[in-house]
């Protein structure tokens, strides 16, 4: 029997939902199955029975708040997690179990075996031997980030409601829109959400906690190229497509994701599409110092100068735009919420693994806002594509976490 009876039931009947952020949309949220998911999660706000459940139409936000059964006032606690999916088709997500997995097997996603979870390809397998796991079939991401952490949060809420015997203090929840795309905290209401500290719950395999992350920046490089006959291009033509390339090989071509690890920054080229008259490139930019960030920008910057000596003045045009910075700035100076996340992991049999994040969290944002919010594990590995999958274990642990943090945040206050 499950440790948490509904917990998996929740998870699968959220992932099937569809809830795909779109980067270039205007609204927030950016697509409207957010909006109807983010609803839905409030019926089952209510259903459990929380307090003061409400959809911000500013931000896209549901809160709701778990009102203390105590009568000492003891630090608000909060717990967040985004309902949307990456860049991946999500439509029709069919999650597939597999019960006992043996460590060693090689798992078909489809029926004709042309996606299979490799444990030679993915190593990380090989820590679920004897689990339960949930994979996808091959013709869309699993929702795991951040649906794992969406059903564990409201997991947790039910048990503490249905177990009054368990003191808490006020702990507040929140679901958001478009963390994929990097603009769900962006109007986060911190003063509403009223919390002394929270946790976002996105991170990937047991026991993560994170509380660094990169500073981050966005680029977009638009060219305006020049287009005539082939036949008559010489000294005349500017090519788009090869200006992008050029500024492509400006920038340093060992600072990539792919040839990066650890602390390491670098420049990402997210899309290329144009012709010869123009062409348009989005970059990511990504350092763990403030410092760092700065001169990569800069470095960029100068690059487009190059570029448009080259070929003309205004035939490139970069616009950079900050995203969120490193969340260890505001955190060093609150390490006792790490500690409690770190000293609920250990209570209750995990070993907490403490690592900067080589990417950014909701917390990035909102711990800037006032509100400390380190990352923690929620499940989901191999995230953003079809191999993702996640251990019902590990969601259970989650779970367990997050009750167990409750209990520490009691006791020592």
């Amino acid at each position: 029997m499950a440790k948490y009876e509904k917990l998996i039931p929740r998870f699968l009947e959220y992932v099937t939902t569809e809830t795909r952020s779109d980067e270039n949309a205007t609204t927030s949220p950016s697509t409207q199955t957010q909006v109807v998911f983010l609803h839905k999660l409030m019926d089952d706000l209510k259903e459990i029975g929380l307090s003061d459940v409400k959809y911000n139409e500013s931000n896209g936000y549901v809160t709701a708040l778990l009102p203390s059964n105590i009568d000492k006032k003891v630090p608000t606690m909060g717990f967040l997690s985004h309902v949307d999916t990456a860049d991946f088709n999500a439509k029709g997500v069919k999650p597939q179990i597999v019960e006992n997995y043996d460590g060693e097997s090689i798992i078909k996603l489809d029926e004709a075996g042309k996606f299979v979870l490799d444990p030679q390809e993915f190593p990380n397998m090989k820590n679920y031997k004897g689990q339960t796991l949930i994979t996808t079939d091959g013709s869309t991401l699993l929702g795991s980030d951040d649906k794992s952490g969406v059903a564990e949060i409201m997991t947790a809420m039910d048990f503490l409601v249905q177990h009054p015997e368990i003191k808490h203090g006020d702990i507040k929840i929140g679901f958001g829109p478009d963390e994929e795309i990097g603009t769900g905290a962006d109007h986060f209401d911190a003063k509403d959400f009223a919390a002394d500290f929270a946790y976002t719950m996105d991170g990937g395999p047991i026991g993560q906690l994170e509380y660094e992350t990169f500073n981050a920046a966005a680029m977009k490089v638009d060219i305006q190229g020049k287009n005539v006959h082939p036949s008559e291009a010489k000294d005349i033509m500017v090519n788009a497509l090869q200006v992008a390339v050029d500024f492509q090989n400006a920038l340093p071509s060992d600072e990539v994701p792919e040839k990066t690890d650890g602390r390491q920054g670098f420049y990402h080229l997210l899309s290329l599409e144009g012709t010869v008259d123009e062409a348009h490139m989005a970059y990511i930019i990504r350092d763990f110092e403030r410092d760092g960030l700065e001169e990569r920008k800069a470095f960029a910057a100068k690059v487009a100068d190059q570029m448009n000596a080259k070929y003309g003045e205004g035939r490139v045009v970069a616009t950079i735009k900050d995203q969120y910075y490193n969340m260890a700035e505001v955190l060093k100076d609150h390490m006792d919420v790490v500690e409690l996340a770190k000293d609920a992991m250990e209570a209750v049999g995990i070993k907490p693994l403490i690592e900067p994040v080589r990417g950014g969290t909701d917390g990035s944002k909102i711990s800037f806002m006032g509100i400390p919010t380190p990352n923690i594990f929620a499940g989901a590995e191999n995230m953003h594509g079809r191999y993702e999958f996640v251990s019902v274990e590990t969601m259970e642990k989650a779970v367990d976490t997050m009750l167990k943090m409750n209990d520490l945040n009691v006791e020592r206050n």
